[in-house]
């Protein structure tokens, strides 16, 4: 069975350590004592590592040995339209399992009114639940989680391979993708709102150099696109 990871401070003197709600959980839930032994992740590297010392909400681990940590498949941006908060929660969450590395949620012109607005008071949030899923998933480093931007600001985005999503009629995304890919590749995914874009944003994502890309003939809510597109990519780099 996979030993559970954390998210710790950066080693000092062979020693890490962990705060707050999940430093609690490990003293007063699951009770651990010192000899017991975790993966934990400075962001950077990956470690393991046994408890040292364990009290109320201060949880501090010895490094043992470091962790091999394969390269990631590609690097992978997806600019998410906004939805209701519940909904992009869900997004955030498994775009961090499927290997994301940055996340961009965006206004567009049928994005429901005060989500941009409120977008800022919920970016802790969305860190907090990419975190999690990071540890879920024994992930090295956790997605990087950007302010939310408009439209233009999007389609500005540079990459090596750039696509979004469209249910108008669209080459299907396999049929899109550069037929030489590597690691080294940048990719970006812009995820539609609901309701779909406009012919204008159409017209501008195209003029950027965008490609439009369906996922089939379907209408797929705006959460499951983005699961179904960052899969496909994440696999198209691994072959």
């Amino acid at each position: 069975m996979a030993r559970r990871r954390f998210f710790v401070d950066t080693p000092h003197n062979g020693l890490a350590e962990l705060h707050g709600d999940e430093a609690r959980h490990l003293t007063r839930v699951l009770r651990v004592e010192p000899g017991q032994r975790f993966e934990i992740s400075d962001n950077g590297a990956a470690y393991l590592a046994e408890i040292a010392e364990a009290r109320g909400e201060r949880v501090v681990f010895r490094v043992l040995e470091p962790i091999p940590a394969p390269p990631p498949v590609v690097s992978l941006t997806l600019l998410a339209s906004i939805v209701k908060f519940d909904r992009f929660e869900w997004i955030v969450e498994k775009a961090t399992e499927l290997g994301v590395e940055r996340i961009v949620p965006v206004a567009a012109t049928r994005t429901e009114k005060g989500l941009f607005e409120a977008s800022a008071k919920r970016s802790e949030r969305w860190m907090r639940i990419a975190r999690e899923s990071s540890q879920q998933s024994r992930r090295v480093r956790m997605p990087e989680i950007l302010q939310a931007i408009r439209f233009d600001r999007a389609i500005a985005e540079l990459a090596d391979y750039r696509c979004f999503l469209d249910e108008a009629a669209a080459p299907p995304l396999l049929a899109t993708l550069p037929p030489a890919r590597t690691g080294a590749d940048q990719i970006a995914v812009l995820l539609g709102p609901e309701g779909g874009w406009t012919d204008s944003e159409r017209q501008l994502a195209t003029a950027s150099g965008w490609r439009s890309a369906s996922l089939g003939p379907q209408i797929l809510r705006t959460e499951t696109a983005a699961v179904a597109a960052l899969a496909i990519l994440a696999n198209a780099w691994m072959v």
